[in-house]
């Protein structure tokens, strides 16, 4: 079977290096298999997101020599495709309004795991009709999950398995405000492109039983997961849009591609040296045994260059 690999940034802001890492890997996997590379925008929150980011991003990319095969209709148009499945999962009768604040889904009493995200306690899910028409607020919507582990192989994390039901509950697929969530969108939208290799940041680890169980709902397979290490600054602080920590725009000024793929391959375990390569060359050569498993620590701008 092919291999269909993705890479869907949010275009919310010029990329930076933690997105070029990510790019990077997924780029490199899938054409070590001569496979396709797909570029999908996800922009569903549109109060964030602009095209003149989008194509930045393009152009970053293309300049990185990270070019695509296919590039697929944005989130922001798919609203219409994610309502028909929203109503495939209202026949398996599997949806429920929910009416919880934010300050009572995090609060002390609400169950929590160790890490402190909280796990929903199913409060909505069995109120009256009597009850849901007393609300005065609009809901989000929530699926049932069975009490059932959901485990894989990560290409990098190794096993992982999460039971839905106890550490994580019903889970929103569609907020108060009409908008269709990450979990059921990336579903969708994977599915549908029949990606077949998914390569993203290690804290979307734990999505992706979320995602799992509804593939199995909606008859899509189950791609493989590799979930990469963080880049994260010496502070500790994981790298950010927000802080505009070596975006695209600084790194550029300094290094052309071959030099940032080599400090990027290096950092990884990828390579023995930093020494300059391209992605081509990389894709050559890519291993998922080699690359570091945890948290990678970069220098600032100033050691980098």
């Amino acid at each position: 079977m092919e291999t269909v690999g993705r890479f869907a940034p949010t275009p919310s802001g010029r990329m930076h290096l933690g997105n070029v890492f990510a790019a990077l890997l997924s780029y490199l996997s899938v054409k070590s298999k001569q496979g396709v590379w797909v570029l999908r925008m996800e922009d569903l929150d549109t109060l964030r997101t602009k095209e003149e980011y989008a194509a930045l991003l393009r152009e970053d990319l293309l300049w990185l020599g990270l070019r695509w095969d296919e590039e697929t209709q944005p989130q922001s148009r798919r609203s219409p495709v994610y309502h028909r499945y929203f109503e495939k999962l209202q026949d398996l009768h599997l949806l429920y309004p929910c009416y919880c604040t934010r300050s009572q889904l995090h609060s002390v009493n609400a169950p929590h795991l160790s890490d402190g995200t909280y796990v929903y306690a199913g409060t909505c899910r069995n109120l009256s009709q009597q009850e849901r028409a007393r609300q005065t607020r609009l809901p989000s919507y929530r699926v049932m999950v069975p009490n059932r582990e959901y485990a894989f192989t990560d290409l990098v994390q190794g096993a992982y398995h999460e039971n839905l039901a106890t550490d994580c509950g019903d889970f929103v697929v569609r907020r108060a405000d009409g908008v269709y969530v990450y979990q059921l969108a990336v579903t969708v939208d994977d599915g549908e492109s029949g990606v077949t290799e998914v390569v993203r940041g290690m804290d979307l680890l734990s999505s992706s039983p979320r995602q799992m169980y509804l593939q199995d709902l909606f008859g899509f397979q189950t791609p493989q997961y590799a979930h990469i290490p963080m880049l994260m600054a010496p502070d500790g602080r994981r790298l950010s849009k927000r802080d505009q920590d070596l975006d695209m725009g600084a790194l550029r000024k300094h290094l052309n591609p071959e030099q940032l793929i080599g400090i990027l391959a290096h950092a990884a375990g990828l390579t023995e040296s930093g020494n300059p390569i391209s992605a081509m060359e990389l894709s050559s050569i890519f291993d998922w045994n080699k690359l570091k498993k945890t948290d990678i620590i970069l220098q600032t701008i100033a050691d980098i260059f």
